[in-house]
């Protein structure tokens, strides 16, 4: 008997691909130069040593090359992109006073109904500026600090000054120094010692116009003993020309921190996804990474964890989904850099109609990282022949005291599994479903109840037969 293909309906972006009219303020010109870089920071009316980090940046930006490995980036031409958009309006911390055709669009993406609901604050970000913040008042006399990043280089300049572009530095890629050029908008926390936040905070990034770069800078300290959860979610209608993300997100946390970063990524597929997050870990703190990738043409990303301190943990739970015209390499990295660290990878990919989605990862022991454990586990599911997953795994160990273990699965749906549960009486297709849902579930547990929900809905699963 012929087997017939299982088919799985691409993701619906109804909701996300509504695109509102181009009504910006004001917008820089096309393409990169020291004259628009110097237009940024004056429109900003930054202090002299951010300018002079952007333009050195920039100085970088143009004699390194791009990466030789991964996906390729030759549709990139910063000449036809415009690297700074100002939406029509200031920042507000009221969401009524928030323009009309901007207040839509967020409250059609869930912002800020989960405000309401149950988050403790709220950013939201349309182009390159941050146009609402909020953030409840007990945490207010806690001493936490929520605000956008342009607030905070002038408002905290001594702590930003001291930690910006200072874990990514902008010799660390051509897209990091891309972002230390040209960076605008994004999210700066502080949470003192001690205060532990019980629900989350979170950003949300919307790039509405077309051709345009956003590259937001999230900033975040959690000190000595405190606890956070940080989401952020980001999409963009799509256009027929590229538009280009190239954020950057540095993490600080201190002895016996504990911070959760969850992201939903559901970019349209004209975007190239070039972001890069790092975090830098101090004894006994604890990093986790919740990661679901969904949208765009092109991505490139790698949350990173350094364990700086005795103890310092890291978790990573990642999803990726590919479809046609779809290129996603994603994993993470993780440098064990001190005695007794530990770190946990669970990764799931899935690959659709030509889709390409490649696990990427590196484990770094140093020698001084005795008694260090590390346990990966990637596993890729393949809905049909014209699809394609890789798993790419690096490790470098110098030091013979520690406990390794590397697992990789690539696969297809089990005509055995399908057949137990329709003899529990489970019809056909609704096995199938359970399966994959099942598949993507480590991640989706992991998420808080609305992201869980958005995540679902992405991957808006209809499957028929069985993959031959």
């Amino acid at each position: 008997m012929e087997k017939r293909k299982t088919h799985l309906d691409d993701i619906n972006r109804d909701i996300y691909d509504i695109r509102d009219a181009d009504t910006n303020n004001y917008k820089t010109d096309t393409g990169l130069t020291p004259e628009i870089v110097r237009e940024i920071s004056q429109k900003k009316n930054e202090p002299d040593w951010m300018l002079e980090l952007r333009l050195k940046s920039l100085e970088i930006y143009n004699r390194t090359p791009l990466p030789t490995w991964g996906p390729s980036l030759d549709e990139l031409d910063m000449n036809q992109i415009v690297t700074y958009v100002r939406p029509n309006t200031d920042m507000k911390d009221n969401w009524n006073e928030v323009p009309g055709y901007i207040k839509d669009t967020f409250e059609r993406l869930g912002i800020p109904q989960a405000e309401r609901d149950s988050l403790a604050g709220v950013g939201a970000q349309y182009d390159s500026e941050v146009v609402y913040h909020n953030i409840k008042k007990s945490l207010l006399k806690q001493g936490v600090v929520y605000t956008d990043m342009e607030t905070a280089v002038r408002d905290y300049e001594d702590i930003v000054r001291k930690l910006f572009m200072k874990l990514v530095p902008p010799t660390d890629h051509k897209f990091a120094a891309l972002h230390g050029a040209v960076w605008s908008g994004g999210s700066f926390v502080y949470v003192p010692e001690g205060v532990r936040l019980d629900i989350p905070l979170q950003s949300y990034f919307r790039l509405n116009a077309p051709g345009a770069g956003q590259f937001e800078h999230t900033l975040i300290v959690v000190e000595k003993g405190a606890k956070l959860h940080f989401i952020e979610g980001c999409s963009a209608p799509k256009y027929n020309m590229l538009n280009l993300h190239a954020g950057c997100v540095e993490l600080y946390v201190a002895e016996g921190a504990t911070l959760r970063y969850s992201t939903i990524e559901n970019w349209s597929k004209n975007m190239m996804n070039l972001n890069t997050k790092r975090a830098l870990v101090e004894k006994n703190g604890t990093i986790e990474w919740i990661s679901g990738t969904f949208g765009s043409h092109v991505t490139m990303l790698y949350p990173t964890s350094v364990l700086k301190g005795e103890g310092a943990k890291s978790e990573y739970t990642g999803i990726s989904f590919a479809s046609k015209g779809q290129n996603l390499d994603t994993g993470t990295k993780v440098i064990h850099a001190a005695p007794n660290t530990s770190s946990t990878v669970s990764s799931r990919s899935i690959a659709k109609n030509g889709g390409v989605s490649v696990y990427r990862s590196s484990v770094d022991i140093s020698q001084e990282a005795v008694g260090s454990k590390s346990s990966i586990i990637c596993e890729s599911l393949m809905m049909d022949n014209s699809s394609r997953t890789d798993t790419i795994p690096a490790m470098n160990i110098r030091n013979n005291q520690v406990d390794i273990g590397h697992e990789a699965k690539i696969g297809r749906i089990s005509d055995e599994a399908v057949f137990y549960l329709m003899t529990r009486g489970i019809p056909e297709e609704e096995a199938k479903a359970m399966i994959v849902r099942g598949f993507a579930e480590p991640v989706a547990k992991e998420l808080p109840l609305e992201y869980a929900v958005e995540m679902n809905r992405l991957i808006n699963l209809e499957l028929e037969g069985t993959i031959g």
